[in-house]
């Protein structure tokens, strides 16, 4: 054989040899790593119940979407006909409860100050007065402002009633001969009120998709810190990737972990994304394979940027103190509760440190308007970006790590063997 082939020979075992050594120990380590996922009850908590059990319960608490038949009082000071009739329509809606009639304001904000009721309505004396006469009357609402969705309720159901009974005035007053005339009058332009991506104007459709993506960031990063801190107080060193004959290759070690993380994960991002939602009826008209095309880089942006961060964390604990404070924070500045364009400048560049940001944004488009990856491409990039950078920095830091252990433990090496001549 020429001794150009025996070369190439050579030079393909060794990279056979290579290949097959890095598989193994990318094995040894998934299956180590995997191991310590489920011995571990704080890591289990994380990864597997929290994931199920949050978005259960807050899809349980959330499922009525809106709130109904909220108390409210009356002071009619009318005492006609139309007042009552007024107050029988808005006793009629879903949204309000008439529970009482007071005889005054005084008596009204009374029982507003015992928290038995959330508003006030107050028909004034001149109610049918003004009307007869051809003047525009008023009918005060006064509501508890301490909680938005009570003054929703009030004002839907007054502002319906209003423009109910308006036109029954104007029909009576127009005086006309056909029931088209009266269409006309009460409906000059015809208009058509429809919730475009949340049909049924709901909490839960609003808020649940940012509380979902926040529950996977969270717990997997929780879930990685908690296992770097596990790492350590396991080692006589505390070091995070100790020296030993599997943890000499960082692509291998990243890689495994990846591999593990991201495994429990997509099962999780599955039951959350796809399983949650139907359980409740809350909007889902998401492609499906979109949403996997998406989410992928969501994940690997959280893995990596929660190994990142796990370099420093040095006890168990140290993960919840830096993770959960941030949880609240994060779906405020998301641009989910509260505009984007409203939040100021140095928040919106602290939450585009988190993967959460863009994923919220995205999964809202995809899932609750049926928006495609080319609508979202925005939020895509940003995701690969994070994944990428978070990569690189996962690297660095695992390599400074691996190489501070391999410092310091052939200083204890000499050490010992010091002690022991």
């Amino acid at each position: 054989m020429p001794k150009t082939e025996k070369n190439k020979k050579r030079t393909a075992n060794k990279y056979l040899l290579y290949w097959q050594e890095a598989f193994r120990d990318w094995w040894f380590l998934l299956r180590r790593e995997m191991g310590m996922v489920f011995k571990d009850e704080g890591v289990m908590l994380f990864f597997l119940v929290v994931p199920i059990f949050y978005p259960i319960v807050y899809s349980m608490i959330y499922t009525s979407e809106t709130i109904r038949e909220v108390p409210a009082v009356v002071v009619d000071d009318s005492r006609s006909a139309l007042s009552r009739e007024y107050i029988r329509k808005v006793d009629a809606t879903a949204e309000l409860h008439i529970i009482s009639y007071c005889a005054n304001m005084q008596e009204a904000r009374e029982i507003m100050r015992q928290r038995e009721a959330y508003g006030i309505i107050y028909i004034p004396r001149n109610f049918v007065k003004d009307i007869a006469q051809g003047k525009q009357t008023h009918v005060n609402i006064f509501c508890d402002m301490s909680g938005l969705l009570y003054y929703k309720a009030m004002l839907m159901a007054n502002t319906n009633v209003s423009l109910n009974i308006n036109a029954d005035i104007k029909k009576q007053l127009a005086q006309n001969t056909t029931n088209r005339q009266d269409e006309v009058t009460i409906k000059p332009i015809a208009s058509e009120d429809i919730n475009l991506y949340n049909p049924q104007a709901g909490i839960a459709s609003f808020l649940l998709p940012g509380v979902l993506v926040l529950i996977i960031q969270q717990t997997l990063l929780l879930g990685i810190a908690m296992m770097a801190g596990t790492s350590r107080e396991r080692n006589r060193l505390h070091e995070l990737i100790p020296v030993g004959r599997h943890n000499h290759g960082l692509l291998r070690i990243v890689l495994a972990k990846t591999s593990v993380y991201l495994t429990i994960y997509v099962v999780q991002s599955v039951f959350c994304f796809g399983v949650v939602p139907r359980i409740f009826s809350l909007p889902q008209i998401g492609n499906p394979v979109t949403l996997v095309f998406f989410f992928l880089p969501f994940l690997l942006a959280v893995i990596f940027f929660g190994m990142t961060v796990s370099a420093v964390v040095r006890e168990r604990e140290n993960g919840v103190l830096i993770f959960v404070f941030t949880s609240v924070i994060l779906i405020f500045i998301s641009g989910l509760s509260w505009p984007s364009a409203a939040i100021p400048g140095y928040w919106k560049l602290f939450s585009y440190i988190f993967p959460s940001t863009f994923a919220i944004n995205g999964y809202v488009h995809i899932n609750n308007m049926g928006a495609s990856l080319l609508d979202v491409r925005k939020e895509w990039d940003a995701l690969w970006l994070q994944a990428a950078f978070y990569f690189f920095t996962c690297c660095l830091s695992y390599r400074y790590k691996i190489l501070a252990a391999r410092i310091r433990t052939y200083k204890d090496y000499r050490v010992r063997r010091k002690v022991e001549s």
